[in-house]
Order: C-alpha cells, then structure tokens, then sequence
C-alpha cells in the first residue's frame, strides 16, 4: 500500500463516520511530512452549515493545530473539491491535494473547472487524482441509493 492509498484510507473513514450521521459521505485528512494534523467529515446536516464540508473542516482544525492560516502540506479528500473547497485548498496555500473520486456535478480540480491549477491564481495547487477512486465512488452511492430507497413523506 501506498502512503496516499494509507491516507486515503484515514480520508474514507472520516467519510464513513459523516454518511452514519446522515451526512454525504465525504472524508478529509490533512498530512504534513507523515504526520497527521487534521482530519474532517462532512457536517453541513449536524452543523446546520452549508460550509461544513469535509474539505473546510478539516482546514479549520489544520489552521488551529498549527496556529496560522498556511496549511502548506496534503489534503486527502475522498471526492472531488467543489469551487467553494477549492478556493479554500488555494486560500490556505496547501501544496499538493490527492483526490478519490471525480464530482461531475461540482468538480472545481478537473471535471467542471480547473480552481486548484490555474495559473491567474496567486498559489497552485499539485494534484493527484483516482486513489482508491472505486472505494470512494462506492461509498457515496450506497448513501445515495440508500437515501432513495428510504420512507418519503408528503405534505
């Protein structure tokens, strides 16, 4: 296995415990060197937060374990970065992002634009794309398949 496989595999957790919540299962961690410095989920159900994605939480609790904004290393992240996460990924002058599944609804890395790679932009970001991409998809279909499948309510 390798080490972005290893963190990958730290990101699908996060997404796991996200999508128990209720949550779309979405998972971040953030490494710097081999260590650990963050990790995040999505909470934009728990928080009641449209800005509680993985990508964002885990770039907060990064941010304040290092005690400034420069969040310089890896950010893992199970799906694609949507543009409000890839400004964020460039904000925080990350310098290499790994990405599990494509988003072809929101993709700001590869699919629907290019944020992270832009060369108008002040920071780029390195990017690595597929790993464990499988893994990652499956997981949000089974959340989704599982939410379509669920009770309906009307009015």
């Amino acid at each position: 296995m390798t080490n972005d496989e290893h963190w990958m595999q730290r990101a699908l957790d996060e997404a796991r415990v996200a999508g128990a919540a209720g949550d779309v299962p979405v998972g971040c961690v953030i490494v710097i060197g081999d260590a650990l410095v963050a990790t995040g989920h999505n909470r934009r159900e728990a928080d009641s937060d449209p800005t509680a994605h993985a990508e964002i939480v885990a770039l907060r609790a990064a941010a304040k374990q290092l005690g400034m904004w420069r969040v310089e290393g890896t950010l893992y992240v199970t799906q694609e970065p949507c543009p409000m996460c890839a400004g964020a990924i460039v904000n925080a002058r990350v310098a290499r992002l790994v990405f599990g599944c494509t988003n072809p609804k929101a993709g700001a890395v590869t699919t629907l634009y290019q944020l992270v790679t832009d060369p108008r932009l002040n920071h780029r970001v390195e990017v690595t794309s597929g790993v464990r991409a499988d893994e990652c998809a499956a997981e949000l279909s089974a959340f989704f398949k599982r939410l379509r499948s669920g009770p309906t309510y009307s009015a």
